[in-house]
């Protein structure tokens, strides 16, 4: 089965899109896969799904914005499989709006979930990742490179994503821990159906064209194969690296396009 065989995986954000499928995916692969999410129903048939696959699999329920249930979910882990040698910060979702239109609060909520979730995962599987020689995997965008209008929080906390990867991927390497910071484009997902305070909307319409999202299990073969390879960045999606390499070959092009434009939708990030 290869490289994921007996890992023991922490992967918050996993009771559905991209977090779900790259569940399924390592679990395939030998992994043996903590579920961490706030929708426990969703996580125990997920468990199910694959543990009737063959897989291992355990959901804990894990909200990122508080200190304690993530240390809990993490113990939960630890304690049903061993210690953590692949910990992945996938929690988030997006708040956007014009900026007259948003307060202090919108953006400190973003960054809760986005970043300090993000931190709090990393500190609470840090010693098992010190001992294991394992994989952090922060789960940025597309958007920490090419910022939309209306989505200045959402942006902000994807770019700080970003510089944490960067930062960590040198920091912890002395450790023998491997920093992997991915950023998908376009996915499909419910991230877009998710209002600004996390509730989510099934029904609501996705803003972007059916021919630029890219199907979930695609995007996440290519995250779970990087994460694997252990490499250190990984732009996700043909669409978000076009985006990206035409941002840094031509970069007043990019800003032009982008300036005075109107997000599609009601209130939804640019980026998966």
């Amino acid at each position: 089965m290869g490289w994921w065989k007996d890992r023991v995986v922490f992967l918050t954000g996993a009771s559905s899109g991209i977090g779900l499928a790259m569940a399924e995916q390592m679990a395939a692969q030998g992994a043996r896969v903590g579920l961490a999410a706030r929708r426990k129903d969703r996580l125990e048939e997920a468990e199910r799904a694959i543990r009737q696959r063959g897989g291992q699999a355990l959901a804990v329920e894990c909200d990122v914005t508080r200190d304690e249930s993530v240390a809990r979910a993490v113990a939960e882990v630890r304690t049903a499989f061993g210690p953590i040698s692949v910990a992945i910060a996938n929690a988030g979702f997006g708040v956007v709006g014009r900026l007259e239109r948003l307060g202090i609060d919108d953006f400190r909520r973003q960054f809760e979930t986005n970043v300090f979730g993000v931190l709090r995962t990393a500190w609470a599987c840090l010693d098992d990742l010190r001992a294991t020689h394992g994989s952090l995997v922060l789960v940025g965008s597309v958007a920490a490179y090419v910022p939309g209008p209306g989505s200045s929080p959402y942006a902000a906390s994807k770019a700080a994503v970003r510089s944490l990867g960067e930062s960590l991927w040198a920091e912890l390497a002395p450790d023998g821990i491997t920093v992997t910071t991915l950023h998908p484009g376009y996915v499909r997902s419910e991230i877009r159906h998710v209002d600004n305070q996390g509730r989510l909307h099934p029904d609501s319409r996705d803003p972007i064209p059916a021919w630029l999202v890219v199907p979930t299990d695609r995007a996440a073969r290519e995250m779970v194969r990087a994460i694997a390879r252990r490499r250190r960045e990984v732009i996700v999606t043909g669409h978000g690296k076009a985006i990206v390499a035409l941002s840094r070959l031509a970069p007043c092009l990019v800003a032009g396009a982008m300036k005075g434009k109107r997000r599609p939708g009601r209130r939804n990030p640019p980026e998966a």
